[in-house]
């Protein structure tokens, strides 16, 4: 059953456009893929990125829009990803990226492809584990930049996974939440205050004071 990609909003992908046509913002951005792409490269797939910030006692989450990735696409693959971020003047262009989280982007949709049940896809963060997942929402008319993983949505952990966690297979949210929450504290409780970041790194939105895989984050200078 095809996916129902979300619309991303139009200053989003303009600003991934121009970032692209800029020789400079491509060089600096030191993406060995993106440099050597051959032909015309164009931002395609564009996910809304959330990020998990709460899970309580009875499963209840709180989930917040961290930004917009676009995967950009070389001939017949994805070559590297391009982050958007929410500023006080708009939607504005991030950094690029590469690196297994792009690879294993492009085969989590093509799994999500082959599931009867039609799916709108966004990608879900748990910065704690340094965890990005699929996040296969089952409503898909529903607004992209809201909402929280309903009971039956299905998520599909990407490569590489927190060790015990299997990447590629999908997990009911119902199933997967109870064992994040445990791997996060003691109690059970993953609590996380609401802050903003800097920028979004190719799991999600690095909170403050957390070092970020340095081997896959290729922020613009």
């Amino acid at each position: 059953m095809p996916l129902r990609v979300p619309p991303a909003p139009a200053p989003a992908l303009r600003s991934v456009l121009t970032a692209l046509s800029s020789p400079t913002a491509v060089r600096e951005a030191r993406t060995p893929a993106l440099l050597r792409a051959p032909g015309p490269v164009a931002p395609e797939l564009p996910l809304p990125v959330h990020v998990l910030d709460r899970v309580t006692a009875d499963g209840a989450t709180a989930t917040r829009l961290a930004g917009w990735r676009f995967l950009i696409r070389s001939g017949e693959r994805a070559v590297a990803a391009a982050d958007t971020m929410l500023t006080p003047d708009g939607w504005a262009f991030s950094h690029f990226f590469e690196g297994p989280y792009v690879t294993s982007t492009e085969r989590a949709l093509r799994q999500a492809e082959s599931v009867p049940q039609p799916y709108q896809p966004r990608l879900l963060s748990v910065p704690e584990l340094y965890m990005l997942t699929l996040w296969l929402h089952g409503d898909c008319a529903a607004d992209a930049a809201t909402g929280h993983p309903a009971a039956t949505d299905l998520l599909i952990p990407l490569a590489p996974a927190p060790p015990g966690i299997a990447a590629h297979r999908p997990h009911l949210v119902a199933e997967l939440l109870p064992v994040l929450t445990h791997r996060v504290t003691p109690k059970g409780l993953l609590i996380t205050p609401a802050r903003p970041a800097s920028r979004i790194h190719p799991r999600g939105l690095a909170p403050s004071g957390h070092a970020e895989p340095p081997e896959v984050t290729v922020p613009l200078s």
